[in-house]
């Protein structure tokens, strides 16, 4: 029985070498693309290489160069169109850059991220960008000490010293509650994953995260400069849940004194809200009113269209691998928190303080 076919050896640095007439350690520094050589040598060793069919070990010249071109990548949820929008920022900076991205998925969970951390570490990443889950941040603080520079992105870390780019969120929820009070709402209810004093036992993970927090406490602050009582049943923390959402919504809008406008803090709060709202055959605007954080491509298809903070995402992920890419090639300056602004889009989905309320009937489930 005949044997089978040997596979191919790999080209090697020698092989260009001999084939450009040159020395390994010239061949070797045009294929890595450091030291010097001359133009007609280095036309004739890249020849050569292209002739063999010959491929760089990027684990060889990362060795020789202390770099792999890479960057790691850490969000929270890659089928969000948040993260998903924020990392093809960094991708389209990075490409620029001549750096390749690898991306991983923490599911809001801190010791998911931490690991993920760990392996970018061991594979040498020249810097990363993270949307941190992890309330603490030692494991970055080892990433910064090892050469790794890190920046964050969406989410601030209380206590670390690593340049972060937001948006203003508390700044936004008071510009969406605003338009509320100023169409004469005064039952005003919030659906956030963010944790408070008024929630007792366990969230569902994504709870207590930054963003919002700072959303939840914009809501509190413009009730309050405008007048308007705060009051706790109106706050629902459902944490990262479109099903804990929904239901949250379908018992607000049966209670007896029900909201007239809702102020979801996220787009899976968002659809766990007009989950219910179609439930309940609630007419959005003139049963109750609607504004969402982040504008989905899906906010325009809906009817009626929905109001909405919108937030440069692309740019919020381009500036942060805009800010590593300093950092890798030598920035020393102090880090900082980078905050960009949001638009508030109007659409359908908002409308004046109804005179008489309609009460609305749950669904048999």
């Amino acid at each position: 029985m005949p044997s089978p076919p040997r596979p191919p050896r790999r080209v090697t640095i020698p092989d260009v070498a001999r084939h450009a007439g040159v020395g390994q350690a010239t061949a070797a520094r045009v294929l890595g693309g450091y030291g010097s050589a001359s133009a007609a040598t280095r036309e004739r060793v890249l020849a050569a290489a292209t002739e063999l069919g010959y491929s760089t070990n990027a684990v060889a010249r990362s060795m020789i160069s202390g770099r792999t071109h890479t960057l790691g990548v850490v969000v929270a949820d890659v089928e969000n169109p948040y993260f998903a929008r924020a990392v093809r920022g960094v991708t389209d900076v990075a490409a620029k850059a001549g750096l390749q991205v690898v991306l991983a998925n923490s599911d809001e969970n801190g010791e998911t991220e931490k690991s993920a951390v760990q392996m970018f570490i061991e594979r040498r990443v020249d810097g990363l960008v993270v949307a941190p889950a992890a309330a603490e941040h030692g494991h970055l603080d080892k990433a910064v000490a090892s050469g790794v520079p890190v920046v964050l992105l969406d989410r601030v870390l209380a206590g670390a010293e690593l340049d972060t780019v937001v948006v203003d969120n508390r700044g936004a929820a008071k510009a969406a509650v605003a338009r509320f009070t100023d169409a004469g709402h005064r039952r005003i209810a919030v659906i956030t994953s963010a944790s408070g004093d008024e929630v007792a036992g366990q969230l569902a993970p994504g709870a207590d995260i930054w963003t919002t927090t700072e959303r939840l406490t914009g809501y509190r602050q413009a009730l309050r400069a405008t007048g308007v009582p705060r009051e706790a049943e109106l706050i629902r923390h459902t944490g990262y849940d479109r099903t804990w959402a929904r239901s949250a919504v379908l018992d607000l809008m049966t209670s007896d004194d029900r909201p007239t406008a809702l102020f979801t803090t996220d787009n899976v709060a968002t659809l766990g809200t007009l989950d219910a709202l179609l439930d309940l055959n609630a007419r959005i605007p003139d049963d109750v009113s609607v504004i969402g954080f982040d504008d989905a491509e899906w906010t325009t298809l809906v009817r009626p269209r929905l109001s909405v903070i919108s937030q440069p995402v692309q740019e919020l992920g381009g500036l942060a691998a805009d800010i590593l890419v300093r950092r890798i090639n030598g920035s020393t300056a102090r880090p900082r928190r980078h905050t960009l602004r949001t638009t508030y889009v109007a659409r359908e989905s908002t409308g004046p303080a109804p005179a008489q309320v309609r009460g609305l009937r749950a669904p048999e489930e």
